[in-house]
This record gives structure tokens, C-alpha cells and sequence, in this order.
């Protein structure tokens, strides 16, 4: 890898032994990819994966103290992804035994680590950090050295930013020494499109829904999306946004999308338009009956297949304050044509401790909580890794819980039934 003198005095170890470790490490992290030159983050702040105090993380606990001793603290503030318990999500003893007792009990330690690292503020445990309410939103052409797959395919999608799909620690260290290695999307070429997905649906395709049947067909690759325009309104406003997000994290679970283009939508389709497409672009087809296909495909894990759900999670990723809005408005709407006051399942609605401190200053809140609903910024998919929890039958419409815990994915329209009027 060609470095430059500044690189390659860090790598010598003129600025310690410490950081010169940490550029190693980045320098190998390039050479596996390819990378035959580091490039210079110029995002405002960081976004790192491993929020959680997880008892087994002891050897990520043993380096983040080495490295705070040395100094070698991050070069921009970070934002993390949510914390893993909230004592005002349903639990029982066992559960909660387990959570205190074996898996999250080094959290309090972990996130004054984080704090002497360069932790945006104590509230900065989100999923959804590229959120106004947040404030950890890059400009396009921003180079990143984030982690977390649903933040960043939106940064990249969305936001026309530059980053690799990172892993936890690789996150911080990039930060550290202010370089990221230059392979994938941080080069013109690898955001160029593989695929071309035509939309071909009666009606607006279910995000989640969507994203799960390209992240399946295209896997890594780099897909351009034509049709979508029309059910999105043509224009990169608060909707399409919403819609984008869950779509992304779909596409980054069920598959592992980084980066895709919506023709007319996102930033560099509208710059460039089908010059992003590869010569030699394979073509998918997505109609009401792919749909439906991708849908009736899904699993369902759970010990007892006609159990009644006891518990439900909205918001992986975290949701919008526009979501919290209009759902409050559809429950609302719904528990009064049924004749119900409050949800007949047990639901918790998750988003950034921002978003819900916004979301508090509207008269949406007091309906969303006189439904019953709880409000709560954890991460619903730490909440369901307890085995304790593994065993409950618990509903969503996140694919991305759905694919990584034993929760039973419904649609919105089915969810919401569910909730106010009860059945399945």
C-alpha cells in the first residue's frame, strides 16, 4: 500500500506505539480489500456498531483502556448504536436475571469507555444517528469510517456519503488515525450498479418487503432501481426518506447492501442518472406476485406456529418522528373503529432518544401513550439475542429482526390489525 509520509510515520511509530498499532491494523485491513492507498475521513463525526456492554466483549474492553491510556482517542465525535435494556420494556424475572447476570453487565463500564473515546454526547445511542434530531448527518462526497449495516446503506444511498461496510473496532480505529483504506464504495467504480431492479407493482411495495427481495437476489452488489420513483412522488422528501430507511436496512440484512441507487431519487442517480449502470447489469423483475413470493418464503420460527403474540417491536432501525406521527394516527384511528382503548398486544416503539424528546413536545404523544404503547429507545434485536426472550412469541414488520431473531414478521396493514382489533 503506497502511504503517505504522514501515514507512514504513524505506521513507523513517531506518534507512539500505540497508534502505530492502530494504523497497522488499518493498513492490513486495506491490503485484504485490495486498497493500494488510505483515504482521509472528512465526516464530521463517527458511527460505531457495539453499543452493548456484552459480558463477553472483555478483550474490547482491555483494548479500549490501552488505547484511551495511550491517547489514542478518536479524532471525531461518534454517535453508537442503541442500548441494548430499558427497564419500561416488558420483561420478566428470568429475563431480566439474564440480562443483568449473564449477557449486558459491563454497560455502565463500557459507556464511560465510550465517553473518554468521543461519545457525541450520553444520549447518542441510536441506529438512525444520520437523523436531524441526532445531529450525525454527513454531507454527500463525506468520506466515513461508520459501522452498522442500516446506517451505512443509508449514508451512502441517501446521503451520497463515502463508506465501507465496517466492523465493530475497525469503526473506532479508522477514526483514531483519521485514514480509511480506499477499496469498495470509497471509489467511483465500486458504486457503479450490478443490477438493474424494475419495479413493476400495482401499488406501493411494502419497504421492508422490497428490500428484502433485492438484498436477497443482489446480495453485496450494487443495485439501480427504476419504477420506485413514481411511488415515492418523485422527490427525496421526509416520506422517501422514511421509506429509504427501512428499505436499506432490509436490503442490508436479508442481504448485504451498502449502497444502492433510485433513479430520480437518490443523490448520485439524479446527478448521473444510468451511467451508474454497468454495461453488463443483470436484470430483476419485482411485481405484486414477487412480492408475495418473498413474503409467504419467510420462516416462522417460533415453538408454537398458533401462539398469541406477547409482545410486539416497531423500529429496527429506530423510527422517524414522522413514523411515530402517523403510526399514533393509525392506532388511534384503528382502536376506535374497533370499540378498544388500548393495544391488545403488549408494543414498544423504538427510536433515537432525540427523536422521542421531539416527539414529546407534540400532542401525538399522549394518544400514542394512552393506547398503551411504550416508548423506548433500545435495540430491539439485543432485547430478543436473551434466550429468555428467543422463546416469546413476539410480532414486527423489521425484517432486519426478523431475520436475525425469532420474531415473526408481519405487514404494516397486519400489525396494525393485530394491535387494535386482535386476530391472526
Amino acid at each position: 500500500m503506497k502511504l503517505t509520509e504522514e501515514q507512514q510515520a504513524i505506521l513507523d511509530g513517531k506518534k507512539g506505539e500505540t497508534l502505530a498499532k492502530v494504523m497497522e491494523t488499518m493498513v492490513r485491513y486495506g491490503e485484504l480489500f485490495g486498497a493500494d492507498s488510505m483515504e482521509k475521513i472528512t465526516g464530521e463525526y463517527n458511527h460505531l456498531v457495539t453499543s452493548f456492554g456484552l459480558k463477553a466483549l472483555k478483550p474490547v474492553y482491555d483494548l479500549l483502556d490501552k488505547l484511551i491510556e495511550a491517547g489514542a482517542v478518536s479524532q471525531q465525535k461518534f454517535s453508537a448504536d442503541p442500548r441494548p435494556m430499558d427497564k419500561n420494556v416488558p420483561s420478566n424475572f428470568i429475563q431480566n436475571f439474564v440480562f443483568n447476570n449473564f449477557m449486558y453487565t459491563r454497560q455502565e463500564e463500557y459507556e464511560k469507555q465510550l465517553e473518554k473515546l468521543g461519545l457525541m454526547d450520553k444520549d447518542a445511542f441510536t441506529c438512525t444517528c444520520y437523523m436531524d434530531e441526532v445531529g450525525n448527518t454527513p454531507k454527500k462526497g463525506d468520506v466515513l469510517s461508520w459501522s452498522e449495516s442500516s446506517a451505512v446503506v443509508y449514508a451512502n444511498s441517501v446521503l451520497g456519503a463515502r463508506c465501507n461496510r465496517n466492523s465493530g473496532i475497525i469503526d473506532i480505529m479508522g477514526s483514531i488515525v483519521g485514514y480509511v483504506p480506499k477499496f469498495g464504495f470509497l471509489t467511483d467504480e465500486g458504486r457503479k450498479a450490478k443490477w438493474i431492479v424494475e419495479i413493476k407493482t400495482t401499488k406501493i411495495p411494502e419497504a421492508q418487503l422490497l428490500g428484502s427481495a433485492v438484498g436477497m437476489k443482489v446480495m453485496e452488489d450494487v443495485p439501480y432501481i427504476v419504477g420506485l420513483d413514481k411511488w415515492l412522488g418523485g422527490k427525496l422528501d421526509d416520506n422517501a426518506k422514511t421509506y429509504l430507511k427501512d428499505f436499506g436496512a432490509a436490503t442490508a440484512s436479508n442481504g448485504a447492501v451498502g449502497l444502492y441507487h433510485v433513479e430520480g431519487i437518490t443523490p448520485e442517480a439524479v446527478e448521473q442518472g444510468r451511467a451508474l449502470i454497468n454495461e453488463d447489469a443483470q436484470v430483476y423483475v419485482i411485481d405484486d406476485a414477487e412480492i408475495k413470493r418473498v413474503y409467504d418464503s419467510y420462516p416462522v420460527i417460533w415453538k408454537n406456529k398458533d401462539a398469541k403474540p406477547k409482545l410486539c417491536f416497531m423500529g429496527c432501525p429506530h423510527m422517524s418522528l414522522e413514523q411515530l406521527k402517523s403510526w399514533t394516527v393509525k392506532i388511534d384511528d384503528g382502536l376506535k373503529k374497533a370499540g378498544n382503548s388500548k393495544v391488545l398486544i403488549p408494543t414498544v416503539f423504538t427510536a433515537a432518544p432525540g427523536v422521542i424528546a421531539e416527539f414529546k413536545k407534540t400532542d401525538y404523544y399522549a394518544k400514542l401513550i394512552n393506547a398503551g404503547v411504550i416508548l423506548s429507545y433500545i435495540c430491539p434485536l439485543m432485547y430478543m439475542n436473551n434466550p429468555m426472550s428467543e422463546k416469546m412469541p413476539v410480532i414486527t414488520s423489521s425484517n432486519k429482526l426478523r431475520t436475525y431473531t425469532s420474531a415473526r414478521f408481519y405487514t404494516d396493514d397486519e400489525i396494525l390489525e393485530q394491535l387494535t382489533k386482535g386476530g391472526r
